[in-house]
C-alpha cells in the first residue's frame, strides 16, 4: 500500500486468524490496508473481508483496493459502531475479526491531524475530521482538574497537574496555538531531572492522554470488542493488537472475562460457559521486524477462539 506503512505483527496475525479461503473476516481497523491485502491474498474467490475504518484518507485507500477486489467490502465507520452495521447488513457468523489499534503511522506523519508532537499543525487529534469537537475546542474550555484527569488517567503521566497548569496559562496568554506550541509548553512544565534519561518526548503520554479522549478510545475498544464476539461464529478467531498499557489491559480483561466467567455462588446454579478460548500467549514483534518497523516496540497481541456458549454480560 502507499504511504510506506508497515502492518504490525502481519504474519503473527495472520497465523492467529487461521484464515480459510472460504471464509469472511473483519478488519476493524483498516488503516492503510496491510492486514486487509494480506487476509484477500489467502482468500479464496468465495471469501471476504468487510474492512471499517473512519477516517477519510484510509477510506481512499479502501474504495481503491475495494474496486480492485470486489471480495472487500469498505464502511466508513469507526469500530464503535460495528454492531449497528453488522445488524443492518445482517452480517454474522464471521470467521475471524481482527483490531489493530492506535494511530496509523501515515496519521502521525501528516501534520494537518494534529496527531504529532513533531509537526506543527492544528490542535485537532480527531480520527474521524467529519465528526464531534477536535482538542483545540476543548482546550479552550476545560478546567486544571479536567485537564491533569485526562493526562493522569490516559496517559499516566506524573506530571499531570503541572501540564494542566502551564497549559491554562498558555491558554490565557494566547500561547496555545498549535501542536509544536502544545508539545514546547509540556516540555517545560516537566523539570529537567524528570525529562532526563527519557527515551521518548515529554510531551509523548499528554499527546496520547488527549488523543485517547477526543476519540472516547476505551469506550469504542469496549463496544467494538463485544461486537467484534458476538459477530463470530464458533470457531471464529478474535484478534487484537495494542500499543499501551491501557489498551492491552481492557482488552486482557475483556479476554480473560469471556474466557473465565464468574460463577454463580448458588451451589445448585448451572455454571456459566466460557465464551471464549484463549489461543497462546501474548506475542510481541520479533528483532527482525523492530529493526525494520521500530513503530512496533511496544506492539503487544492476544488472540481467542469462540466456543458456542453465550457471551458473558460485562
Amino acid at each position: 500500500m502507499a504511504d510506506e506503512h508497515q502492518p504490525v505483527l502481519l504474519e503473527a496475525a495472520l497465523a492467529a486468524l487461521a484464515v480459510r479461503p472460504d471464509g469472511t473476516y473483519i478488519d476493524a481497523t483498516f488503516g492503510r490496508g496491510g492486514h486487509t491485502a494480506a487476509m484477500l491474498d489467502r482468500l479464496g474467490p468465495a471469501g471476504r473481508v468487510i474492512a471499517f475504518d473512519q477516517d477519510p484518507d484510509a477510506e481512499r485507500h479502501a474504495r481503491a483496493l475495494a474496486a480492485a477486489d470486489e471480495r472487500l467490502v469498505f464502511v466508513r465507520a469507526s469500530f464503535a459502531d460495528m454492531a449497528d452495521v453488522l445488524a443492518q447488513h445482517d452480517i454474522r457468523d464471521v470467521d475471524g475479526v481482527l483490531f489493530d489499534l492506535g494511530v496509523s503511522s501515515p496519521q502521525f506523519d501528516v501534520a494537518e491531524r494534529g496527531f504529532s508532537f513533531r509537526h506543527a499543525g492544528p490542535l485537532d487529534m480527531r480520527m474521524n475530521p467529519d465528526a464531534g469537537a477536535p482538542l483545540s475546542e476543548w482546550l479552550a474550555t476545560a478546567s486544571h482538574g479536567e485537564i491533569a484527569r485526562v493526562i493522569k488517567t490516559l496517559g499516566e503521566e506524573p506530571m499531570a497537574g503541572r501540564i494542566a497548569g502551564a497549559i491554562l496559562e498558555a491558554r490565557e496568554a494566547g500561547r496555545l496555538t498549535d501542536t509544536a506550541a502544545l508539545a514546547a509548553l509540556i516540555k517545560s512544565a516537566i523539570p529537567a531531572r524528570v525529562a532526563a534519561g527519557k527515551r521518548v518526548h515529554p510531551a509523548t503520554r499528554t499527546f496520547q492522554a488527549f488523543r485517547m479522549h477526543i476519540n472516547d478510545e476505551l469506550g469504542a475498544l469496549d463496544a467494538g470488542l463485544a461486537a467484534g464476539l458476538s459477530a463470530l461464529a464458533p470457531g471464529g478467531r478474535l484478534v487484537v493488537i495494542s500499543f499501551h498499557s491501557l489498551e492491552d489491559r481492557r482488552v486482557k480483561r475483556f479476554f480473560r472475562h469471556q474466557a473465565r466467567p464468574p460463577q454463580p455462588e448458588l451451589p445448585m446454579a448451572p455454571a456459566v460457559e466460557p465464551a471464549l478460548r484463549l489461543i497462546g500467549k501474548p506475542v510481541t514483534a520479533s528483532e527482525s521486524e523492530l529493526a525494520a518497523n521500530p513503530r512496533a516496540r511496544s506492539a503487544i497481541m492476544r488472540a481467542a477462539e469462540r466456543t458456542t456458549a453465550e457471551e458473558v454480560a460485562p
